[in-house]
């Protein structure tokens, strides 16, 4: 079983330091499934303009390891630039640099977990380290990981990022608010995902990402809910599911205006 009390100890053995009182903020951030809740989200590709602030704004608050401000290696959002009258995932662009975006005859997809019904990576840990919550998100113990990578191979959207390296990150860049299955700092060896910033939307609020996007391209919301806004993108939108013929059954959908 995971001890919880031993979480201080991974952080300083990152050369880390938490923020006061983090042992009883430790037992407070287990952030549990809420009842009548199953995450979705949605991502509208006719305004997204690729300028990445989403993964920034996941670096920042998911306390992700970079060796400066401009590092996103290992956001867990990678921002895909692609050719306008087609969706070919083969001939996209993950590092485009133009001095300004959107360029002209590109698109822009941003991918990270899809918190798949019939998620892949679940079933191919050895160790039962990640699963899926009951309001849709899937989870890691990072206590648990071993580090093997069979969910990285496993996952259609390479969604998870593993820790080569002792985490580089400056003390005051670190965010207190933390959760004991997301955004907690995290030993080398290990492997980390997006969960929808848990330890925010169990809480009532949206995810970084969707906050810092300044076309306002995101959409989060309760599936179970008929009257959410993200049920109405699902109903009255062209939806597009990425990777469909694999038959995980995301929870994250891409969506057009036309």
């Amino acid at each position: 079983m995971s001890n919880i009390s031993s979480l201080p100890e991974i952080a300083g053995d990152a050369g880390l330091a938490l923020p006061p009182d983090d042992e009883g903020a430790w037992r407070d951030a287990l952030k549990r499934a809420l009842d009548g809740v199953e995450f979705g989200y949605a991502l509208n590709l006719t305004r997204c303009i690729g300028c990445r602030k989403c993964a920034h704004a996941c670096l920042k608050e998911n306390n992700q390891s970079r060796d400066s401000a401009d590092d996103i290696e290992m956001s867990y959002i990678r921002v895909l630039e692609m050719n306008k009258g087609a969706i070919n995932l083969e001939t996209s662009n993950v590092y485009y640099d133009p001095a300004t975006v959107p360029q002209k005859d590109k698109y822009y997809m941003p991918v990270q977990c899809h918190q798949c019904r019939q998620s892949p990576c679940t079933k191919v840990c050895p160790v039962q380290a990640t699963w899926q919550e009951k309001d849709g998100l899937v989870v890691v113990d990072y206590n648990w990981c071993i580090g093997c990578r069979y969910c990285m191979a496993a996952c259609p959207y390479d969604a998870r990022r593993f820790n080569y390296k002792k985490p580089t990150i400056s003390k005051d860049a670190i965010n207190p608010n933390q959760s004991y299955l997301s955004n907690r700092i995290r030993p080398k060896g290990v492997v980390e995902k997006c969960t929808f910033c848990l330890h925010r939307t169990r809480n009532g609020k949206y995810p970084a990402c969707l906050e810092v996007c300044p076309t306002g391209a995101r959409v989060f919301g309760n599936l179970l809910d008929p009257n959410s806004e993200i049920n109405y993108i699902l109903n009255h939108k062209r939806v597009y599911i990425l990777k469909e013929d694999v038959g995980t059954q995301p929870r994250f959908y891409y969506f057009f205006d036309k």
